[in-house]
């Protein structure tokens, strides 16, 4: 690669350089192998949980025996392949809030990145899911970060309610993911605004944040050249059409200067997190207290570089090579501080490759959206059917769509049986509920592999804010109508590419050990939980402990 000074070098140079100044007895290299493994059974000094956004288990499947970094050490703890974030709506926001919480999305409140209020005061009624609404001015574009609407405890907070001592930080590319990660009650909270690492008003700037965000700063202001693509990438460099002359799968994430957007879709921007989560626990000392510690990390390029270019291309080859080269770097920082910590890697959805691609890959089904599914010309339909007049449809032509509620109930009913039947015979549509059938629907049992669409559906209600139909496409349909205006590609569905995602859990002297079976991301909350002493079942959360002993006893007791 030719940026050998990215943001993370220098930023990393810069807190091993404040340690050492601050700490004349830091370790200045990586423990050997000889060093003393914990104790059996010793609760970790510090629990790190990284989530890579829109990391699918199939890029995990197809990327595994590639990575040489921290995904190889990852891969030498505790592996399960098919994990499952298990609920219908596969986007940022409820699938980072499972992650901690053991709670699926539904429970959690949490049922989709945004969703619609047509009862709200506000003029904007469509709510952003970690905004406070109520802030006088707001949209939901322009809003307040706000953790009002994550309904249960996170396990730094219950670690914090066991032990007072205990230190939660959540560090994110999106404040959606560092706010449903980090909970109600943290130290320290920062996400990307898109210029700078910010948190809530009126909170301190540490020093490795400001020293972060000036080397970002200095990092956009000047022109970057293309990354140099490895053999392995090559195969992968490919352009794919997407009309309007314009092609993905050949980037190499050269930008202009003063491109944050750019910077923000690129390998640097989690660099830049990674470096900042190091220094955030070498100045605050996780990790070294009596108490066990907890930073959650929010990776979320990997997102960007996939609605951007798709999960093909060599711009996801790239990404994912780098990000694999950075976690090797900050593992070996921590491994220098000589820290007990124990690490958790997830994601918070799946996705799916663009369909031109697809289709040139004979992927079956493969289409955009019909633009006729947007619920507004849904309702217009409908309107013109029962000769009514104004909207009565709103929502995303995917996912939950709302009813006006100030309809009589008999014309709200009439609205809602006609709509269902629109969607129903739609040719892109592989199902369409009511409310009341999700409701009614059996609570799902057994592996998320085998649940039904409703029950998929169900494990995202939520009875407050769901919406009054919700629409399923078939597979492989993506639901952008448009690939100029934006994202190219995207994941939001109840199938199992945008659901199954891999779980990794390492510890040094962990044995290394792979099974196959379905688990959820719920199951991540318990399980850690249990490595340090902490109860966590039910019915406080939807997950179960997964014993991480690899049957030589029983790590979940």
């Amino acid at each position: 690669m030719k940026r050998v000074a990215t943001v993370f070098a220098g930023a990393l140079a810069l807190v091993t350089a404040n340690a050492a100044a601050q700490d004349s007895t830091a370790p200045t290299s990586a423990p050997t192998a000889s060093a003393t493994l914990p104790a059996p059974k010793t609760p970790p000094k510090l629990i790190i949980a990284i989530a890579v956004d829109q990391f699918s288990a199939d890029l995990f499947a197809e990327y595994r025996s590639h990575f040489a970094g921290g995904f190889k050490r990852l891969l030498k703890g505790a592996v399960f392949p098919s994990g499952y974030q298990s609920h219908a709506a596969t986007e940022t926001c409820p699938g980072h809030a499972t992650i901690l919480t053991g709670v699926r999305a539904g429970r959690a409140g949490i049922i989709a990145n945004n969703w619609v209020d047509l009862k709200t005061g506000r003029a904007d009624k469509s709510v952003y899911c970690a905004e406070d609404e109520s802030v006088p001015g707001s949209t939901s574009a322009a809003y307040t970060v706000s953790d009002k609407h994550l309904l249960v405890p996170t396990l730094g907070e219950r670690m914090k309610a066991a032990n007072p001592a205990t230190r939660v930080v959540s560090v994110a590319g999106k404040d959606r993911a560092a706010v449903m990660m980090g909970g109600h009650q943290v130290d320290e909270l920062w996400w990307w605004d898109g210029k700078k690492f910010a948190s809530y008003a009126n909170r301190p700037t540490p020093a490795v944040v400001q020293q972060t965000n000036d080397a970002i700063n200095a990092r956009i202001a000047e022109a970057q050249p293309p990354l140099d693509l490895s053999p392995f990438c090559e195969t992968r460099n490919r352009a794919v059409g997407i009309g309007g002359g314009k092609s993905v799968g050949t980037g190499r994430f050269d930008r202009k200067a003063g491109d944050t957007r750019a910077f923000r879709a690129s390998p640097e921007s989690d660099e830049a997190l990674f470096a900042m989560a190091a220094g955030l626990i070498r100045d605050m000392k996780l990790g070294g207290g009596a108490a066990t510690d907890l930073i959650a990390i929010g990776a979320s390029a990997t997102d960007y570089v996939g609605h951007s270019y798709g999960t093909e291309g060599s711009e996801m080859c790239l990404q994912l090579t780098r990000l694999d080269e950075t976690m090797g770097t900050f593992f070996a920082v921590l491994d220098s501080m000589a820290i007990d910590y124990e690490v958790v890697l997830t994601a918070d959805h799946g996705g799916h490759d663009l369909p031109e691609r697809n289709a040139e890959n004979a992927v079956p089904g493969a289409a955009r959206i019909d633009p006729a599914l947007n619920p507004k010309a849904i309702g217009d339909a409908v309107a013109a059917k029962l000769k009514l007049t104004g909207q009565l449809l709103y929502g995303d032509p995917v996912g939950d769509v709302w009813i006006d509620p100030k309809l009589p109930k008999a014309t709200f009913d009439a609205v809602q049986a006609e709509a269902l039947k629109l969607y129903r015979a739609h040719p892109q549509v592989a199902a369409a509920f009511s409310r009341a059938e999700i409701i009614t629907a059996a609570p799902a049992t057994g592996p998320a592999e085998t649940w039904s669409l409703v029950q998929r559906a169900k494990a995202s209600f939520h009875p407050a804010r769901s919406g009054d139909i919700v629409v399923a496409l078939k597979p492989r349909i993506t639901p952008i109508a448009n690939p100029l205006g934006g994202y190219v590609a995207t994941h939001g569905s109840l199938w199992d590419y945008d659901r199954r995602v891999p779980i990794l859990f390492w510890r040094k002297g962990m044995t290394s050990f792979e099974q196959p079976l379905a688990v959820e991301t719920v199951d991540i909350a318990p399980t850690l939980a249990a490595t340090i002493g902490l109860k966590l079942g039910t019915p406080e959360v939807d997950g179960r402990c997964l014993d991480l002993d690899a049957g030589v006893g029983d790590s979940c007791r």
